[in-house]
């Protein structure tokens, strides 16, 4: 039989195919924001689909995330699936009560009688050149609340694939994207293409298989850590890469069996240190059966400890290089 055709398709596109496709499959499905409808989105995402669906399914809201994110929470209650989208997760700030308090506990409060089947989408972490009030990533605060799933995409089929099962989740799940990502291309299997295909929620995927340490990223540093396992290839190093894909649930599972393996951690992260989410993945694997097969202390790669600043310059010493994930494996090697 002939070889699958693989094409190469852009996050962008992923994500639009993707809301196009579950939108034309279950009427229940809308969606919600500034600017998605008549401008095809501040990022092109929902590119087409105000002229295909109209009004009612594609919705431009006035600029107040706490107004539009509680409609979208009570709409989801009485069981519409609505997908609400932040212009940057920076200002899912204004609408964390709805998010929390409203989507997240509902669930549990109701002993399961009110489900809130809602996807809360958009850019999240540093842009470039947006300074501090922009750049923010927050995995770690969301990955924090129970009641929620948070799902974070690195490639074009993470994307796709995460977004149609959050869509069809009955929980809320938080979809956190990475502009810088939207514009690259990725290689896409048939499969992946196709109106079914989804990516479970809660299993990350080992992208590179290796033997000699495991590194663990979501999003765009998972990019990084590819490039630094092929720096790292070149001096006889073999690196495990893991995109984690999934915040909460988190599949240490996949983590534990690559440490068993490899017997050395790196994680890699975009956001801040402290109580971050490579802090819980120590912890996890410190508090598990992998910790006996640690050879070297895990180590952290993360961003700086700071607001983000607006000089291109410290943006790039406050954000993870290859560099630095090449000096953390290094270090945790002992070499």
């Amino acid at each position: 039989s002939p070889p699958a055709a693989v094409s190469q398709v852009t996050v962008r596109d992923a994500l639009n195919q993707a809301l196009d496709e579950e939108l034309e499959r279950d009427e229940r499905v809308f969606l919600l924001g500034e600017e998605v409808a008549q401008y095809d989105g501040a990022y092109k995402i929902s590119r087409g689909l105000w002229k295909k669906y109209g009004d009612k399914r594609v919705i431009d809201t006035p600029i107040s995330e706490m107004g539009f994110a509680g409609i979208a929470v009570g709409a989801a209650m009485v069981w519409l699936r609505p997908v609400c989208e932040f212009m940057t997760f920076n200002f899912s700030m204004q609408a964390i009560d709805q998010v929390i308090n409203s989507a997240a506990k509902t669930c549990y409060m109701s002993a399961g009688s009110i489900a809130v089947p809602i996807v809360f989408r958009g850019p999240n972490g540093a842009s470039a050149g947006v300074a501090a009030q922009h750049s923010q990533c927050f995995a770690a605060w969301y990955g924090h609340c129970p009641g929620l799933k948070v799902v974070s995409p690195w490639s074009a089929e993470d994307a796709k694939g995460l977004l149609k099962a959050a869509i069809r989740d009955d929980n809320p799940v938080v979809m956190l994207e990475s502009e810088l990502l939207y514009g690259v291309p990725f290689e896409m299997s048939e499969q992946a293409q196709s109106k079914e295909f989804v990516v479970p929620i809660g299993k990350a995927k080992i992208e590179k298989p290796g033997t000699h340490v495991t590194l663990v990223a979501h999003s765009r540093p998972v990019g990084h850590c590819m490039e630094a396992a092929a720096v790292l290839s070149k001096e006889g190093v073999e690196c495990e890469v893991i995109n984690l894909r999934t915040i909460r649930p988190m599949d240490i599972e996949t983590v534990e069996a690559s440490v068993v393996k490899t017997n050395h951690l790196v994680t890699v992260e975009g956001g801040w240190p402290q109580f971050g989410v490579g802090a819980e993945i120590c912890a996890r694997i410190m508090e598990g059966p992998a910790f006996n097969y640690l050879d070297a202390p895990a180590v952290r790669v993360t961003g700086a400890d700071v607001p983000m600043p607006y000089a291109k310059i410290l943006e790039d010493n406050s954000i993870p290089q290859v560099k630095d994930i090449v000096f953390a494996v290094k270090k945790a090697l002992n070499i």
